[in-house]
């Protein structure tokens, strides 16, 4: 199963937090979404955004937020992101192995899509038990923590690997790709099965000083690595 079309969201933490309300306004008609990075300090070595960053961006976003919990105990932040308007909650499978399945039902009676995401040397095998129970699976194909990293060429076969699961099960979940998505990586994620591009810096931000033009390029170079017409 594939789903209609490539969906991008923009990763925030890559945005001009100087000028927040007009990027956001040039987004909403550009992309499909937006990913709120809300990172710890423990889990990975950074803190980034936060819900109350959400509240900030939610007075302006038309389009939904999901939200990616890199830290170490994601039940504390769970309530706080859904208030703040997230669409979608991902914790990191390495952080819920505990209580699962208690994670991804609070996540649910939150009113939020759920989502998980696994580091790149964690297996799929980690999360099988529960892949029929998602909405969306995000693979990192960097390590977590900073923007422009460098792209992990092994998590090819671990995209191809989540794509053909939901394939031989008819389970349902996108395939979402955090981490050096580019126009050097474009065609190889889509042709993997990556339903779902977070666009940070190599992707978007740093195409084009005007977030309008970076968007058109972007999209641009898409359609010409994929074949696939935006």
């Amino acid at each position: 199963m594939r789903f209609m079309r490539p969906e991008f969201t923009a990763s925030l933490m890559c945005m001009d937090l100087l000028d927040i309300k007009h990027q956001i306004e040039v987004l909403d008609g550009e992309l499909d979404g937006y990913h709120i990075d809300i990172m710890d300090g423990h889990y990975c070595k950074n803190i980034t955004l936060s819900p109350d960053f959400m509240k900030a961006c939610a007075r302006v976003a038309k389009k939904p937020m999901d939200v990616h919990l890199m830290t170490t105990n994601p039940n504390d932040w769970i309530d706080a992101c859904a208030a703040a308007g997230a669409a979608m909650i991902s914790p990191h499978a390495e952080t819920i192995n505990t209580d699962c399945f208690r994670t991804l039902n609070r996540i649910r009676a939150a009113g939020c899509q759920v989502g998980v995401t696994l580091n790149p040397a964690t297996p799929l095998s980690y999360c099988q038990h529960y892949l029929n129970r998602i909405d969306v699976l995000t693979l990192m194909t960097v390590d977590v923590g900073y923007a422009g990293q460098p792209f992990i060429e092994e998590m090819l076969e671990k995209i191809a690997q989540a794509a053909r699961l939901r394939e031989e099960n008819g389970w349902h979940y996108k395939i979402m790709i955090d981490g050096s998505c580019n126009q050097k990586t474009f065609r190889r994620l889509y042709e993997a099965g990556a339903d779902v591009f977070v666009m940070g810096s190599s992707g978007l931000f740093s195409l084009d000083a005007d977030l309008k033009a970076a968007c058109d390029t972007m999209k641009r170079l898409f359609a010409q690595e994929t074949g696939v017409k935006l």
